[in-house]
């Protein structure tokens, strides 16, 4: 009987995510906040780490926050794609202030110009393992972040 559950679960999950279901975007994004991403913020930003770190201001209190995130680098900076579309509090807050800092492999990079863009017009950088869980999870958008130039003092 438990495993039913479990397969009744995972395939709610599946297609709560594919038909982006406010419910289960929002219900993933909670558990993400309070379990997954404090465990990911361990190593993110590292050498080798799956995830990156983006720190970002809030757009209501002015307060810096650190989100753990899955970037690929450009040519000119960041794409991250978005599982939950544009509804996480980092993506407005970044959208909103146009600037961040991404840590990946351990180098830190201030960014800027952010645009949410197709996911088709990242896909192609991606690796493999990547590009299945934007199918999956039917991924319709990512966001772009250019590399902020270095002000000279």
């Amino acid at each position: 009987m438990a495993g039913i559950a479990v397969i009744v679960g995972v395939a709610a999950f599946l297609i709560g995510m594919r038909r982006k279901s406010p419910a289960v975007l929002d219900a993933v994004r909670e558990f993400n906040k309070a379990v997954s991403n404090p465990k990911q913020m361990e190593t993110a930003g590292t050498p080798g780490a799956y995830a990156s770190i983006i720190e970002h201001t809030g757009r209501k209190s002015g307060s810096t926050y650190r989100t753990p995130v899955g970037t690929m680098a450009t040519d000119d900076g960041f794409a991250i794609m978005l599982p939950y579309g544009t509804r996480p509090d980092w993506v407005r807050n970044v959208l909103t202030s146009g600037t961040a800092v991404i840590t990946a492999e351990g180098e830190t990079v201030a960014v800027d110009q952010p645009e949410i863009v197709p996911f088709a017009a990242v896909s192609a950088r991606l690796p493999d393992n990547e590009l299945r869980l934007g199918r999956l999870f039917n991924v319709e958008q990512a966001i772009t972040l250019r590399r902020a130039p270095i002000e000279s003092p």
